[in-house]
């Protein structure tokens, strides 16, 4: 089943621009969309509903619309553009750098090795995990708030969807 393809040439694709570009900001932080999703980004629609469902750039895939709840899903190459932005990023969650390998191979985050977690993040939300020099290590869906990462020493903090190294 081949999905349907947002073209450049009408007033559809600045509306599915516009949108994906004020959800990335709302869930990662304002100016994230714009850096993100350069204007010759590809946006391809669901067949059946006709909505957003994948925003690729250069025949990579950037990011998922979730039907679910409206939120982006990022691949491990918006990750790391939306962490460059330090200024402006939110959503990241710090760990210590001895369990960097593991995480990145896919291995969830526990809590009891967060260093920092942004105070937005709430449980549910999608987050970014980056080491202690900043590196993405992977994405995926926070499983506790950014005061419960930090005060817990025991149980899952992420759940890792992607991680930047895995095979």
């Amino acid at each position: 089943m081949s999905k349907q393809q947002v073209r450049n040439d009408g007033e559809n694709v600045e509306n599915a621009l516009g949108r994906v570009r004020s959800i990335a900001d709302y869930q990662f932080g304002k100016g994230v969309g714009a850096k993100l999703f350069p204007d010759n980004v590809e946006i391809l629609l669901s067949p059946r509903t006709g909505r957003i469902r994948y925003i690729h750039l250069n025949n990579e895939r950037l990011a998922t619309l979730r039907p679910t709840d409206g939120l982006l899903s990022l691949s491990i190459k918006a990750a790391q553009s939306i962490a460059e932005q330090a200024d402006f990023a939110k959503s990241l969650v710090t760990v210590q750098t001895d369990v960097s390998s593991f995480i990145a191979r896919g291995g969830d985050v526990f809590a009891v090795h967060v260093v920092d977690a942004d105070a937005e993040i709430g449980a549910k939300d999608e987050v970014i995990v980056v080491d202690e020099q900043r590196r993405v290590l992977a994405v995926g869906r926070a499983q506790l708030s950014s005061a419960e990462m930090k005060a817990f020493k025991t149980g899952v903090a992420v759940k890792v969807r992607h991680g930047s190294k895995e095979s």
